[in-house]
């Protein structure tokens, strides 16, 4: 009963109308950057299915025409899987600014005079690709609409010059096109008819959910234990506390499961609003691949007959790790909250915390820990979080050894760091332990120094 009493109280502290906004203003940035994310990119995808062209014909030959024609009859090929509209300009000069700002539109193919000149004399011809630059801002300028015309132009080029040189049209589709690429995916024993390129996509944006969620949760938990433990210090708090008849125990641990609680709680906020921001692209775009890529499986099926899709029970096992690494920083927390004397040195004391979270984490982001040199992985290992890092893509591909070891390495890591806090906290040094950076030292020079002078 003592110990539910002290846990309601950690959790009045630490649950409070901040935190409750913070959360919901957190949810609604995400929600907001997913809005954003899926206008963006539904807009991006659009435009390669719906390609519009703005062409202006110069050179007004029959040949130029009879490329316009071609370009309107893909829109009643079958195989094809965009649809074409064009829009035809008259305009003269080469103020490309005036041009786009006199016809309202953002940009224009033109083909100059000499075109057609140029092609019947065997010559490479020229085209003219005008487009309007936005902003700095990557999804505003994905797609212009000028490459897919150009690339239209071209091959209507190239096909005309073929037959010109009597090539039938099947001829140089064959040329053109003159392998079909059938993509399959290994894992261990196990295949799927599909490209790596989109089973990584996928896997891609699954982890960097994890990783995300955990280096939030380290920084989250360490710093508010921390900063709890050091102001009880200081305002004498702790000290009354722990004079009372409760045990040590159930105070420790009612603060440690208070923190985890809370953690629990933004890490389910974080996730889910993740989850928002990432799902409509994800969604969108592995539709629009499983459209274009004909006779292929999707990459949600592929992921199942490559034996690396998650089941419930994995995530079990990695929630399992993500709870032990929540203890860990709780147990390292305690023991540099209590080493505090100062609420400005609490983000200082979080540096090493911080440290050892940023390394695996950046490195699991750009490489493969598993394919790192010998020394530089025992060293990277032995940091207990880099187990939590590496959870997701060690149950995909089999390495449910590594899995258990790290499992197995937590648990020793935070029985130490349990232990040393326990120490710290049974006996009477939480009162006087200290971490002063030397000025203790620089107190006692100067005691010594005042004795001596009164001598």
């Amino acid at each position: 009963m003592k110990f539910i009493n002290l846990l309601k109280k950690e959790l009045a502290e630490l649950i409070n109308v901040q935190m409750i906004l913070s959360l919901v203003v957190t949810m609604g940035i995400f929600m907001v950057l997913g809005g954003v994310m899926k206008s963006s990119i539904d807009e991006a995808v659009d435009s390669t299915k719906n390609v519009k062209v703005n062409i202006c014909d110069r050179d007004q030959t029959d040949f130029t025409k009879a490329i316009l024609k071609a370009i309107e009859d893909i829109n009643n090929d079958p195989d094809e899987h965009t649809e074409v509209t064009i829009k035809t300009f008259e305009t003269s000069g080469d103020d490309y600014a005036k041009i786009l700002e006199d016809n309202d539109i953002s940009n224009i193919v033109i083909i100059p005079e000499g075109f057609t000149a140029s092609v019947e004399k065997g010559e490479r011809p020229e085209l003219i690709s005008v487009n309007r630059m936005k902003s700095a801002a990557t999804m505003s300028n994905i797609s212009s609409g000028n490459d897919n015309a150009v690339s239209l132009i071209k091959d209507c080029v190239a096909s005309t010059i073929a037959q010109k040189n009597g090539l039938s049209k099947n001829d140089y589709d064959l040329i053109e096109v003159p392998v079909k690429v059938n993509n399959n995916t290994v894992v261990e024993d196990k295949s799927a008819e599909v490209s790596s390129d989109s089973i990584i996509g996928k896997v891609t944006l699954q982890n960097m959910v994890l990783p995300i969620i955990v280096f939030v949760l380290i920084m989250l938990t360490s710093q508010m234990l921390m900063s709890a433990i050091s102001n009880e210090k200081i305002d004498k708090t702790l000290e009354t506390l722990l004079s009372t008849p409760v045990s040590r125990l159930a105070v420790i641990g009612s603060k440690m499961l208070a923190a985890a609680i809370v953690a629990l709680i933004n890490a389910a906020v974080f996730m889910i609003g993740f989850s928002v921001f990432v799902s409509g692209a994800t969604d969108e775009v592995t539709e629009t691949a499983k459209d274009i890529a004909s006779g292929s499986v999707s990459v949600d099926e592929a992921l199942k007959q490559l034996g690396i899709a998650l089941n419930f029970s994995d995530y079990i096992l990695v929630g399992l790790q993500l709870f032990f690494t929540i203890l860990i920083c709780l147990s390292v927390s305690l023991i540099l909250g209590a080493l505090v004397d100062d609420p400005k040195s609490v983000q200082n004391m979080l540096m090493p915390i911080m440290m050892l979270a940023i390394i695996p984490y950046m490195i699991s982001m750009l490489a493969d820990i598993n394919e790192l040199p010998t020394p530089v992985k025992i060293v990277v290992y032995a940091i207990p979080f880099t187990h939590t890092f590496t959870a997701i893509p060690n149950l995909m591909f089999g390495n449910t050894g590594l899995f258990f070891f790290g499992l197995a390495y937590q648990i020793v890591f935070f029985a130490v760091c349990i232990f040393a806090a326990l120490k710290i906290f049974m006996t009477d040094k939480i009162f006087t332990i200290s971490l002063n950076f030397g000025q203790k030292n620089k107190y006692k020079k100067k005691g010594k120094k005042s004795a001596a002078n009164e001598e």
